[in-house]
């Protein structure tokens, strides 16, 4: 028996095919229906903002600290997810996708009058309004589409584009980024335009995996989100970790895979340390790639997020370290420049790790792991 379920027989690709198959059509349906259940949520959200606001005009004014307190509030009782921005964002989609006229017929139809039932104000405020929209894109869509277009024919196109094309967000983005909407405009053939936009790229691709693990559903969620992206990454940042804290008494663990959200854009650090000498985070990034002019402009930016965010009153600016693991050479680089002034510069550099060690220890680490064969196949692919 073993051997012909070894080799594939008696039928056992047909049903692992078809058991993988459901499994991924479960994981996908799953990933829909709780981001349709979110996007009606923070649509309603967003209306119970607005509304207050035009509560008065005492109330208008302080719509930024009626933010800030339900910021803190809500992300002390339910976790991440309700930041001031992401709450704006809510704001916005309500304003953008304002209720749509219903009949009379239709109210009666939905239940919501009825002869000795709750008061109107108890129904209005614990269930969906009457006229609350149906929204057939994912949450993550209508990010792009408000944040991303900058008039209504332009996020109305994008949207009908999406909607008959069934974008995923990814290809969504692109078409954005690549500014589709003009380029289709200023086109003498518009229809094939169209149909070329249609046609998604490789990259476009969002796996069950990805579509249920999307940020804005593990926030919804309150669901913990760490991952590594290979075995040789996953190994190396391991024993990175295990060679910091082996150093001394000076690094002081905090997290590993940290997830930031700038704009509506979504990153990870793949290690963050405390130094108690230098009272300051250690924002450490590993590449499987040669080092580049991008990889400092965004580990300059996790600094500058880093010093906003997540850094303490009576601590130092945070420090990047960016590794790159190289086949032919391992690299370290610490990102210094955003420090106030060039003797705290001089301090840092005085006191962390010396950046050969890190890449000698990097080094060592790469060929111990490639003789136990972890990750070959990803740093070659990064060569």
């Amino acid at each position: 028996m073993r051997e012909v379920l070894s080799t594939g027989g008696d039928g056992y690709v047909s049903i692992h095919g078809e058991i993988v198959a459901l499994l991924e059509a479960a994981r996908r349906t799953a990933a829909r229906s709780v981001n349709a259940l979110m996007t009606a949520s923070y649509w309603e959200i967003g209306r119970r903002i607005v509304e207050f606001e035009q509560g008065g005009k005492e109330r208008a004014a302080y719509g930024k600290a009626l933010l800030k307190r339900l910021s803190a509030d809500l992300t002390a009782q339910f976790g991440r997810g309700f930041g001031v921005d992401s709450l704006e964002s809510m704001r916005l989609f309500y304003l953008t996708y304002p209720p749509q006229p219903i009949s009379e017929s239709a109210i009666r139809k939905s239940g919501a009058i009825k002869a000795g039932g709750k008061s109107e104000a108890v129904i209005r405020n614990s269930e969906p309004s009457p006229g609350t929209r149906a929204f057939p894109l994912s949450w993550t869509h209508y990010i792009h589409l408000i944040r991303g277009t900058r008039s209504e024919p332009e996020r109305e196109f994008y949207e009908a584009e999406a909607l008959r094309g069934g974008w995923s967000v990814r290809q969504l983005n692109r078409q954005i980024s690549s500014q589709f909407y003009t380029r289709a405009l200023l086109s003498k053939n518009k229809h094939a335009m169209l149909e070329k936009g249609s046609v998604p790229q490789v990259s476009d691709a969002v796996t069950p995996d990805e579509a249920i693990k999307d940020p804005y559903v593990l926030e919804f969620l309150n669901l913990k989100d760490e991952y590594s992206e290979s075995q040789l990454e996953d190994a190396l940042i391991h024993r990175l970790e295990d060679f910091l804290l082996e150093l001394g008494g000076d690094f002081t663990f905090v997290g590993r895979q940290r997830r930031l959200r700038i704009g509506e854009s979504w990153f990870r650090v793949d290690l963050l340390f405390f130094h108690r000498r230098l009272r300051c985070l250690v924002i450490i990034d590993l590449k499987l790639t040669e080092l580049n002019h991008a990889d400092v402009g965004q580990m300059h930016m996790y600094c500058n997020y880093a010093r906003e965010h997540w850094t303490l009153p009576d601590e130092n600016p945070p420090v990047g370290l960016i590794l790159c693991a190289r086949t032919n050479a391992a690299v370290a680089r610490y990102a210094l420049d955003g420090l106030p002034n060039k003797v705290m510069a001089a301090e840092y550099q005085t006191v962390l790790p010396d950046a050969k060690l890190l890449e000698a220890e990097l080094d060592k680490t790469r060929r111990e792991l490639e003789v136990r064969g972890i990750g070959r196949d990803d740093l070659e692919a990064g060569q």
